[in-house]
């Protein structure tokens, strides 16, 4: 094991802190025996406390990652550090981690009572003090009223509760929760992500939740982590992981974010200067050193930093502005979400979110020519 790395990676003990469940992984890997790698040497930190949302597609390695440190998958190489202690080899019980599984694993002839009850019954608990400690954290997730009901008599939502109230009963240092809401329907699934934040705020334990959904990661996290084939390609808020996606494929898997490219002409000071595609001026701000004159370049512009505006036929854009023809309007609300097709050829299909007000004081119609504008500092160059 690299325990060099470990070491380099563990935190530092501070007597002033009482949050568990400080996370560490020091190039940690997973090997299959056919050859395929999972997850391939990841270093993250996860700090005590913390809301933390592993994200990405399906065969990203997010649920091994997540199985790894619980302790229901071995590492082929790396360390994992709990509170700085290695926990590799150690069973869930002996690392204080718990486990909240997709479909919740009830036992359909036990009461609610008693399926939260069950894990102090396997460690031997005398039954007075087991079904007293489940009371308590029945109270918790608000399902008092329901504690001798059956799994087969409760909504989808109370079972999850039930799984929850199951799982944070020992008093876990980490609650790792496997696509803890993909079962329940939109209205729900909103409700449910809310209490999930507030239950973690309450308990001030760290929380690990993998998901694939994108806004689900944002609503809930402190930390979210986009995962891409084994690897981390961002780890940090969810803030800047949606407003400041490092990559183009953060950019492209949280959404929000319109990608051009265009080709270095000039950098100066404070800013670089790019030729687009069609002879387009594109300005962002320098971020690092300067880029080399006919360097190409991808960068990001959120879509709800866009304006629009009439695009006469025979006009040129001006800087920060490409010309396209609106192909899809779809009311989200408070905003118009506003689809076009770019006049560069073969570019994707460029999105604004045009907040409501200003889209019905000069609304565009299908088919309508287009100018798409934002200010310099709304742009930010993407890592290769």
């Amino acid at each position: 094991m690299h325990m060099d790395t470990a070491t380099r990676l563990a935190p530092s003990p501070s007597p002033a802190t009482t949050a568990r469940g400080g996370i560490v992984l020091a190039a940690v890997t997973k090997r299959y025996a056919d050859g395929n790698v999972a997850v391939d040497a990841i270093d993250l930190r996860i700090e005590a406390g913390t809301y933390c949302c592993l994200l990405g597609p399906s065969g990203c390695g997010k649920t091994t990652m997540l199985r790894m440190i619980a302790g229901h998958e071995t590492p082929s190489d790396g360390a994992i550090l709990i509170d700085g202690d290695n926990v590799v080899g150690k069973s869930p019980a002996e690392r204080g981690t718990a486990m909240m599984f997709q479909n919740y694993a009830l036992f359909p002839h036990l009461s609610v009572r008693e399926n939260v009850a069950f894990a102090m019954r396997t460690r031997g608990v005398e039954k007075k003090k087991r079904l007293a400690e489940a009371d308590k954290v029945i109270e918790q997730v608000q399902l008092g009223a329901l504690a001798e009901r059956l799994p087969s008599q409760l909504s989808g939502g109370q079972q999850q509760r039930v799984a929850l109230a199951r799982a944070i009963i020992m008093r876990p240092k980490v609650l790792l929760l496997d696509e803890p809401l993909s079962a329940l329907d939109e209205f729900l699934r909103l409700q449910m992500r809310g209490e999930l934040r507030g239950m973690q705020r309450e308990l001030g334990i760290t929380f690990i939740h993998v998901t694939h959904t994108q806004l689900e990661a944002i609503a809930v996290a402190d930390q979210v982590v986009v995962m891409e084939k084994g690897r981390i390609a961002q780890s940090a808020s969810p803030y800047e992981i949606y407003a400041r996606p490092r990559t183009e494929y953060v950019a492209h898997f949280i959404g929000g974010q319109n990608v051009l490219r265009g080709t270095v002409t000039q950098s100066a000071t404070a800013v670089v200067r790019l030729q687009g595609p069609q002879g387009s001026t594109f300005v962002l701000p320098l971020e690092g050193p300067a880029p080399a004159p006919g360097q190409a370049i991808a960068f990001a512009v959120r879509r709800d930093r866009i304006s629009l505006a009439p695009a006469p036929e025979q006009a040129e854009p001006g800087i920060n502005a490409v010309r396209g023809r609106v192909r899809e309007l779809e009311y989200q609300g408070i905003y118009m979400k506003v689809t076009l097709s770019l006049a560069e050829a073969n570019a994707p299909a460029f999105v604004a979110y045009v907040e409501e007000h200003a889209f019905f004081r000069q609304p565009v119609q299908v088919g309508q020519s287009v100018f798409c504008e934002w200010a310099s500092e709304e742009a930010h160059a993407l890592a290769a």
